[in-house]
């Protein structure tokens, strides 16, 4: 890794004008200590996508996810809330889910029988005062819930800020949600998805999805209707960059089209867009369906993409 004034230097040179930038240095993407410092800069240092909302659909349910070695736990209260915690007991740090489930009732830690309520209050301490004495002064329930992570869910994907210093998730999505406005408040329906492991760095896949550069030699397929010339570029500096397309088109084949998104400006009967919004979600909207990319870097070489797409409606 390049020591701290090298590093400086390199990063100040990517952020010069687009016209005079130079890319990331070659020791983020090929030293493995790199990872750690996105780690804490970037992915535990403000908002990060962590999930999908439909992976706690129902009241109760409760999905463990691993962030970069971070345990969490996304828990849908009685309410229908869906929340996110530090997946650790308050007692001794014990993993409280190791595999996704439903908690009719508390969720209980299987190590000491603490439990919680689906909001992460504290409910039940067993023989914490000794045998037979379920609680005691120094444990405050109040006091000692869950740690609750600052979480929200836009077009389906679950961010979470893990550094809590980010600020309203609102002030942070808002370029995009700007951009997308025709989509803003809509609700968005699973249709299924499935995941990829790729041998790369996790930055490589972002680079890859921004720009429609590699479309006539790569998929020269789409390029035949969806030409290099047909694109445009996209960017919100320090928040997503990405491509459009002007001739997308639902119709082509045979089958019967999926419903449009209602109210939709002009601007969508033929443009789709794509965009990768920083640091590590890969977002498509079309008139007819999103779909979004989480990519999960399991090392500086290797990165686990979860895809999942959406639809207007349930059926």
């Amino acid at each position: 890794m390049l020591d701290q004034d090298d590093m400086s230097a390199a990063l100040a040179r990517v952020a010069r004008p687009l016209e005079a930038a130079r890319g990331l240095p070659n020791s983020l993407y090929n030293q493995a200590d790199s990872l750690e410092l996105e780690r804490r800069k970037l992915f535990n240092g403000g908002w990060a996508a962590i999930g999908f909302a439909h992976d706690a659909r129902e009241p109760g349910d409760a999905f463990p996810i691993t962030h970069l070695g971070q345990p969490l736990l996304m828990v849908r209260d009685k309410a229908g809330v869906l929340r996110v915690f530090e997946n650790v007991c308050r007692h001794r740090g014990m993993i409280l889910v190791a595999e996704p489930r439903n908690f009719g009732g508390v969720i209980r830690c299987p190590y000491h029988s603490w439990c919680y309520s689906h909001d992460g209050a504290l409910r039940a301490t067993p023989h914490v005062g000794g045998a037979g004495i379920n609680a005691h002064t120094a444990i405050d329930p109040a006091t000692t819930g869950l740690t609750e992570i600052p979480s929200a869910t836009y077009l389906g994907v679950v961010f979470a800020d893990l550094s809590r210093a980010a600020g309203p998730f609102e002030a942070w999505i808002a370029p995009l949600t700007e951009r997308w406005a025709d989509v803003a408040g809509l609700e968005v329906h699973p249709a299924g998805g499935f995941t990829l492991v790729i041998e790369a760095n996790w930055k490589l896949a972002v680079e890859n999805y921004c720009e429609s550069y590699h479309l006539p030699f790569v998929h020269p397929g789409l390029n035949s209707y969806s030409r290099l010339e047909d694109h445009y570029h996209i960017e919100a500096p320090g928040t997503f960059s990405g491509q459009g397309t002007r001739v997308y088109a639902p119709d082509l084949g045979t089958d019967e089209p999926f419903p449009d998104f209602p109210d939709l400006s002009e601007k969508w009967d033929r443009n789709a867009e794509y965009v990768g919004l920083y640091p590590n979600v890969l977002l498509g909207l079309h008139r007819d369906h999103t779909f979004a990319i989480l990519l999960a870097p399991e090392s500086h070489e290797r990165t686990r993409e979860r895809v999942e797409i959406f639809y207007t409606t349930a059926e």
